[in-house]
């Protein structure tokens, strides 16, 4: 008799089981790597940004984001990214990541379509940066992101909060609801943090109170890493980058999943649906020294005129 070995946890399983697509996500799951590969060495150290989840010293979790030139991701080694940047003080997760932790990364290229996850355990050096060792490390396809090229800011200033609370604010519901991409951070049953992205047409986040937000999830890569810790743990972080001005919004709550197909009807490409409970805002300035180009919106995102049938 022999016994399968799956590099998904209880709560993915559950997921794609809910999902019917154990199938595709076995063979989807044949990315998932506990190392860097070259070419996912060369594709780090070009990039400008880098978005991290983990939880704060209270247990919450956060997504933020942070930001260099090229070169200040890197990997030391085939299990080792280094991190040339480290949240400022007014960032949720600046303590977290003054110690070892738990984190969830992904490196985005809006200009090229393409991103790679990195999740795994990080400490501080002593220059001000991270040391991420790897436990998983996924490539994924370029579906649902807008594609956008940097520009530098010259007068961009330090990160800093400019607002928090235990809600939206009216202005910040706005950002929501004009929103084309987000990335969402959750933490799965042994405590490893993932950070996943999130894309489609502005609207497709909808901010339904001032305490919660709502987003459909699209067909994706089967994996079910988001769904699937949410499954066993509703802790959840949102980043909303501003791609104008290099702020950023970040979000903590607790997000649970609806998978009836009532809950997703007249919603456009939608699988099922998320519902996160808002329980407290963080508004940075400056989150990074960047801005970026209109989008160009990626083909795959299902259009506002679209039904899909329940």
């Amino acid at each position: 008799m022999t016994t399968s070995v799956t590099p998904y946890h209880p709560g993915e399983l559950a997921a794609q089981a809910l999902a019917g697509v154990r199938e595709r996500a076995d063979h989807a799951g044949r990315a998932i790597r506990g190392t860097i590969p070259p070419v996912a060495a060369r594709f780090l150290t070009e990039r400008r940004t880098l978005v991290v989840g983990a939880a704060d010293p209270d247990g919450r979790v956060w997504a933020t984001q942070l930001a260099g030139a090229p070169g200040f991701l890197q990997a030391g080694d085939e299990r080792t990214m280094t991190v040339a940047a480290r949240p400022a003080g007014d960032d949720p997760l600046a303590a977290a990541l003054a110690g070892p932790a738990r984190v969830g990364t992904i490196a985005l290229d809006p200009a090229g379509r393409r991103r790679m996850r990195l999740n795994g355990r990080s400490v501080p050096d002593r220059r001000g940066g991270l040391v991420i060792t790897a436990d998983q490390v996924v490539s994924n396809c370029p579906k649902y992101i807008q594609r956008r090229t940097p520009l530098d800011r010259p007068s961009a200033g330090a990160p800093r909060a400019v607002s928090a609370g235990p809600a939206l604010s009216t202005a910040q519901r706005l950002t929501a609801a004009t929103a084309d991409t987000f990335f969402v951070a959750t933490v799965g049953p042994d405590g490893g943090v993932d950070a996943s992205h999130r894309g489609g047409f502005p609207g497709f986040l909808r901010a339904a109170a001032p305490d919660r937000l709502v987003w459909p999830e699209y067909q994706g890569n089967s994996m079910f890493m988001t769904l699937g810790n949410l499954e066993l743990d509703p802790r959840a972080g949102l980043l909303l980058p501003d791609w104008e001005t290099g702020g950023a919004l970040l979000v903590t709550g607790e997000a649970r999943t609806e998978w009836s197909p009532g809950a997703r009807a007249g919603v456009p490409g939608a699988q099922r649906m998320v519902e996160l409970a808002v329980t407290g805002v963080v508004e940075l300035a400056d989150a990074t020294p960047l801005a970026w180009t209109d989008p160009e919106y990626s083909p795959a995102n299902p259009h506002p005129a679209d039904r899909t049938a329940d």
